[in-house]
């Protein structure tokens, strides 16, 4: 056994397949105020940082000054809080792969750059049978790659770094792992892709959700950080 007791997750690209409603709610938005929608690539692309620099990167060019990004962000907010499980699903095997991760005893965790509020639902509706605690974007706590977040789950479930791994499906996963001090697992099936974590460095990548268990057991047999 690998001594590692404890997995952070990201949520979006990870355990929730939630493009198609933060699209729709990123082109509700847009609309709303005058511009152009974009296409499901393009917001794809987009996420991991949060939904600030989400509707940043959506504006068309000269438009993303911080108080156009506000304008907009207070219609994207409340409409992706009606809409946010509208077509959002967990990826096929993430629950099986969950129900195994928590009958092996580790204690777990969400942190996301998504907003608390859209995160405390959809943790409620499709996780809390699953995972301990889950954390978004709040005022007191840095979002990813900043460690904050992972810092205060890893101190709410009396663990350490050195006994979790944290995995995710993005650049700024990877950032996030490395900004904390943890060994990252990436995920295939999310935002970004195989090849896409390979040539930013991603050593350890899996492509199904039933792989995690094994690939965490066995870490001190995998290249890590």
């Amino acid at each position: 056994m690998s001594g590692i007791t404890t997995i952070v997750f990201d949520l979006d690209g990870t355990l929730l397949n939630t493009l198609d409603d933060l699209h729709t709610s990123v082109n509700y938005a847009l609309a709303q105020h005058g511009y152009p929608t974009r296409s499901k690539e393009d917001v794809r692309m987009a996420l991991g940082n949060g939904v600030a620099y989400l509707i940043e990167k959506s504006l068309p060019a000269g438009h993303s000054n911080k108080a156009i990004v506000e304008q907009v962000l207070t219609t994207f907010r409340p409409y992706y809080l009606k809409h946010s499980m509208d077509n959002t699903r967990p990826y096929e095997g993430v629950a099986e792969m969950l129900a195994q991760v928590k009958a092996a005893g580790y204690k777990t965790a969400i942190v996301s750059n998504k907003p608390d509020a859209a995160v405390q639902e959809l943790y409620d509706r499709f996780f809390k049978k699953y995972i301990d605690i889950a954390i978004g974007e709040k005022p007191d706590l840095q979002r990813k790659p900043a460690p904050d977040m992972v810092f205060d789950a890893i101190k709410r479930l009396n663990s350490s770094k050195e006994e979790a791994i944290y995995v995710g499906d993005s650049e700024v996963d990877n950032l996030t792992a490395s900004n904390s001090g943890l060994s990252f697992v990436a995920v295939s099936w999310g935002f970004r892709g195989r090849q896409f974590l390979q040539e930013i460095g991603a050593a350890n990548i899996i492509d199904q959700p039933s792989q995690l268990i094994d690939a965490i057991r066995d870490f001190k047999s995998i290249s890590t950080p």
